[in-house]
């Protein structure tokens, strides 16, 4: 069994921020942020929920908790994906 060498990094996938705007998620060294704004899923659920993703092909990642799922093209280009969740970012009281 072969073991990494010391000092690379084997993770491949990570949710590195989760902040008021939205979720910055590192994916093959690159840092792919997420505003509420466009990926409403997220604002409001719980952060195991939101940790757990997971990459079930390349470039394409999976939160199985919330059944959300979306292509890097969709979080890079997301005008090019006019389809957008109907939950409303904020409720009227």
């Amino acid at each position: 069994m072969n073991s990494p060498a010391h000092g690379n990094n084997t993770l491949r996938l990570e949710i590195t921020h989760i902040s008021s705007h939205g979720v910055c998620l590192l994916s093959h060294d690159k840092e792919l942020f997420m505003p509420y704004e466009t990926f409403p899923w997220f604002k409001g659920q719980p952060v195991k929920s939101i940790i757990k993703v997971e990459e079930p092909s390349p470039g394409h990642f999976y939160w199985p908790d919330i059944d959300v799922d979306l292509s890097i093209e969709s979080i890079e280009h997301p005008e090019r994906f006019p389809l957008t969740s109907k939950i409303p970012l904020h409720k009227n009281k």
